[in-house]
């Protein structure tokens, strides 16, 4: 089964990263208009679409919303106390709390999540919940721990509200509820997007990944890596567990917890002068080693739910 997933989920992913590699490296293309291509056009597209298209009961969500919760306040603790036990310092312990809480659900998560549950649009949308989420943890948690709250929460509730991912989630959810019909022609050219986003998505953050530079295992990367890929996935089965989840839903939520850190981090630990270059190893080698890890989450996931 190992194999098999590897081949059908994960292979084709590292294609399409492969390829971001290769064109980056020999064209040096400037990626901030294709990010804002693929964050403002592609992503909401795919997100309207298949909230549009599929039903969810508020059930469900609430069981997503409290699992979401319980796993975020969870890894904040770990990171908290990890940092103090290995006594990191305060700058690297910025590095490991987003590193370990802050996951990459857009240009890595929602692709694979396409891919697996392609027969069950629930699970992608799950996972775009999950999205969401992690939006809001990035532009606050993430950037008070960046910022040591400098930056005024009307700042970034306004950041927030612009993003076009949280319109498209709107929309998606009222046209979904009140089964508002959506024009043939609205709705093929957000097929065409929504289509194209899975290739964008992975193409370019091949290209991303490209550009930062391989270095010696820091002993703050090696935690990323552990903290990331091994420990946020066994809370978010404990969690399930604990909340008796099962189905579509537990297997979503758990393969979520499995993706790399966020490119976010390295964006805005550049941005604001924070330890960078060790946000942008954590990025580089939890990517690199999630293709094995989140093969064997996705696998243990088929057996268990």
């Amino acid at each position: 089964m190992f194999i098999s997933i590897f081949l059908e989920v994960i292979f084709p992913i590292l294609v399409l990263m492969a390829l971001g590699v290769f064109l980056q490296r020999k064209y040096s293309f400037k990626l901030t208009p294709f990010s804002t291509l693929l964050t403002v056009c592609f992503m909401p597209a795919s997100i309207f679409l298949n909230l549009y298209r599929v039903d969810i009961d508020l059930i469900v969500l609430s069981q997503i919303l409290l699992y979401l919760l319980l796993f975020t306040v969870v890894m904040m603790i770990v990171g908290q106390l990890v940092s103090w036990i290995f006594r990191l310092n305060g700058r690297e312990a910025v590095v490991f709390k987003n590193s370990i809480s802050l996951m990459n659900s857009g240009n890595y998560g929602l692709p694979v999540s396409q891919m697996i549950f392609s027969a069950n649009p629930l699970g992608v949308t799950i996972q775009i919940f999950v999205l969401v989420f992690q939006n809001i943890l990035t532009y606050s948690y993430g950037l008070y721990n960046l910022l040591s709250a400098t930056k005024s929460l009307k700042a970034i509730i306004l950041s927030f509200l612009t993003m076009p991912i949280i319109h498209a989630l709107i929309l998606g959810i009222l046209f979904q509820s009140f089964s508002i019909p959506l024009p043939s022609f609205i709705e093929t050219p957000l097929d065409y997007l929504a289509n194209g986003f899975i290739a964008l998505a992975l193409i370019l953050l091949g290209a991303q990944l490209a550009t930062i530079k391989f270095g010696l295992f820091h002993r703050v990367v090696t935690l990323s890596i552990i903290g990331r890929l091994l420990v946020g996935p066994t809370i978010a089965l404990l969690i399930i567990f604990l909340l008796d989840l099962d189905g579509i839903v537990a297997q979503s939520l758990f393969i979520a917890s499995s993706f790399p850190t966020s490119r976010n981090t390295a964006t805005l630990a550049l941005q604001y002068n924070v330890e960078p270059e060790l946000h942008a190893q954590a990025v580089l080698y939890t990517t690199l080693f999630s293709c094995f890890t989140v093969t064997g989450v996705v696998s243990l996931s088929m057996v268990l739910f």
